[in-house]
């Protein structure tokens, strides 16, 4: 398994990788948006996911959020259903 180094790249998904070969931030954005997947409440917007995951609801934060979901939607492990709404792909799971 590769080792998760802090600041790296976020990997293409493919088979055989899951959310631990993320950085941390990632890995908690994937696992928020898998739970919600879970319970049936489906995509977020940033903000919700800033709210989510404990960080301000200013700008700064949801600006981030927005930025950090952008690459693993852009790498096949998340969908941004509507600009700034994020939900995790297909057979992705969150936690796969």
């Amino acid at each position: 398994m590769a080792r998760v180094v802090p600041g790296s790249v976020v990997p293409v998904r493919r088979e055989g990788l899951d959310v631990t070969v993320l950085p941390p931030d990632y890995q908690r954005i994937m696992h928020v948006l898998a739970d919600r997947e879970r319970s049936g409440e489906g995509s977020a917007i940033c903000r919700q996911l800033a709210d989510l995951l404990g960080l301000g609801l200013v700008p700064a934060k949801i600006e981030g959020v927005r930025s950090k979901a952008k690459r693993p939607a852009a790498r096949g492990r998340l969908v941004e259903d509507t600009p700034g709404s994020f939900s995790v792909a297909v057979s992705q799971g969150g936690d796969s």
